[in-house]
Order: structure tokens, then sequence, then C-alpha cells
């Protein structure tokens, strides 16, 4: 299905940018800014993914 293979897609981005948000705040130096567009995105597809769970079940 469709929109079963979106989800996992958005999935593995979501499990990219947790892999970035962690290294970003590993560093010495974090840029707070590039953080917190991390943390934004992630919360996007996050939201995206739940609304197509919904649609499926």
């Amino acid at each position: 299905m469709a929109l079963d293979a979106r989800i996992r897609e958005l999935g593995n981005r979501h499990q990219t940018l947790e892999r970035l948000i962690v290294d970003e705040t590993s560093r010495p130096a974090t840029d707070d800014i590039r953080l917190k567009e991390l943390k934004r995105q992630k919360l996007r597809l996050k939201e995206e993914i739940e609304s197509l769970r919904m649609q499926v079940h």
C-alpha cells in the first residue's frame, strides 16, 4: 500500500533527524539554531506520520 511505504519513508527520515539531533547535542559548541530547526523538522515529520497512520486505520 502506498501509505504504508510513505509512513516507512517518513519514519526513516525521522530516525535520521534523531541521529542528527544527538550528534548536534554531543558537540562541544552546539549550534542552537540548527538544533532548533532539526527538532522542528522532526516534529513536523512525527505529525505527518501520525496523520497518515490515522488514514490507514
